[in-house]
């Protein structure tokens, strides 16, 4: 058997491909069907499921393997698929302690799934975007149809059965200026594990192979593709720093220790020098790759294009895959391309450039290669600096960070930064 990769690693698991039964206008990885026009149905074959579970496991260096299924929509393969692929995990787990999440729109949840999810110990993430209003916007169904009371039903599933869930909510043109509206209604419905992606795409230029229609991320080689304009769903930067700094103002007021924010748990990583466990505000990348239902993997869950193909699992060891050059490469480059403008940034070891798919805006010297989110990102990161410099000495001195909350304001650790 291959040896393990040389460090953790994290799959994100399309076992349907890009198949769903929503059509929301953001998404990005719906188009990527026509990349497997020639491949049939997209369902992971049981020869194909089998050799990843089996080869994931084994190239993990670590006691515990975690895997994450998501599509597309990974409930379209019904109870029956995760049955058998609990039951390969279980014959090849080697000792290793295993666990699974699913992220799903919720949807065709019902009691069957309920009972499997929770005998299993799944943890699901719901996606959701926000009270009705806000979901709907995007969020319909192939006919247009709004779903937000499905999402909800889905959601009530979950509830009956103990189902451990967070949500994921993406954060768009629509929304991004309602942050308590999106805060207080994802507290209302019992999520105390929050986790807010920015939509950010940009139409692909007419010739675009693959006949698809959001451009690729921006290469080194490839300077004509960052004059490329963002779609009308995509949010603007400073709506996304705002919307997470007004979202940070109200959980510092009471929710530090019980909501529990991915962007907030990560930038207080980043503030006492810990790794955060997000690769978009770690340093470098390479270890969040993404697997197709035919085996096929690539270098990231939004770089599946041609270009960053790194193999096939049925041909080659995941570990081999993980650690060959072109990954390694990959990681690397998004510290090695980082402009000076980003370099010399105050707040670079919060951000660290974030994702160098959206990296396609030029400095204001014009060199290529800065973060369309930048402003906001700055904004925000600028902003929360003396609460997260308190929080660290809390958690530095052996002390809950959550007795900020009983702190005056005026007894913050002071910052260096301008608001």
């Amino acid at each position: 058997m291959a040896a393990p990769a040389h460090a953790p690693f994290h799959l994100m698991t399309k076992p349907a491909g890009s198949a769903c039964n929503l059509d929301c206008t953001y998404c990005f990885y719906l188009e990527k069907e026509a990349l497997y026009r020639d491949s049939g149905r997209q369902r992971m074959t049981p020869a194909v499921l089998e050799t990843y579970i089996r080869d994931y496991i084994a190239a993990q260096p670590g006691d515990e393997v975690s895997f994450a299924w998501q599509g597309g929509e990974p409930t379209l393969l019904g109870v029956e698929f995760y049955e058998t692929a609990v039951a390969l995990q279980a014959k090849h787990a080697q000792g290793k302690r295993i666990t699974n999440a699913l992220q799903t729109n919720g949807v065709l949840l019902d009691d069957a799934w309920g009972r499997f999810l929770r005998q299993h110990d799944v943890l699901v993430g719901i996606s959701i975007d926000g009270p009705r209003h806000l979901h709907d916007a995007y969020r319909v169904d192939k006919g247009a149809r709004p779903t937000f009371d499905r999402v909800m039903a889905g959601l009530d599933v979950l509830k009956r059965h103990g189902v451990e869930f967070n949500t994921l909510t993406t954060v768009h043109r629509k929304n991004a200026r309602q942050p308590l509206d999106v805060y207080r209604f994802l507290k209302s419905i019992g999520s105390a594990y929050l986790q807010f992606i920015p939509i950010v795409e940009r139409a692909a230029p007419p010739a675009a192979a693959g006949g698809l229609k959001l451009a690729a991320p921006p290469a080194a080689d490839d300077p004509d593709s960052l004059d490329d304009e963002v779609t009308p769903w995509s949010v603007r930067p400073l709506d996304y720093g705002m919307f997470l700094g007004d979202l940070f103002d109200e959980w510092i007021k009471a929710d530090v220790g019980r909501i529990f924010v991915q962007a907030f748990d990560t930038a207080l990583a980043n503030w006492v020098g810990a790794p955060g466990g997000v690769c978009v505000f770690s340093p470098e990348c390479g270890r969040a790759l993404a697997v197709e239902h035919t085996g096929d993997v690539y270098s990231c869950d939004h770089y599946v294009y041609p270009r960053y193909r790194l193999g096939n699992l049925m041909n080659e060891s995941l570990a081999h895959l993980v650690d060959s050059p072109a990954q390694i490469a990959f990681g690397r480059a998004k510290s090695d391309s980082l402009p000076r403008y980003c370099r010399e940034c105050p707040v670079r070891f919060a951000c660290h450039g974030e994702c160098p798919k959206h990296r396609f805006l030029s400095t204001p010297d014009g060199e290529p290669g800065l973060n369309y989110l930048c402003a906001g990102y700055k904004r925000f990161f600028t902003r929360i600096d003396s609460p997260m410099r308190t929080l660290a000495a809390l958690l530095q001195s052996g002390r809950a960070p959550a007795e900020i909350m009983r702190l005056p304001r005026n007894q913050w650790l002071p910052s260096p930064f301008r608001s």
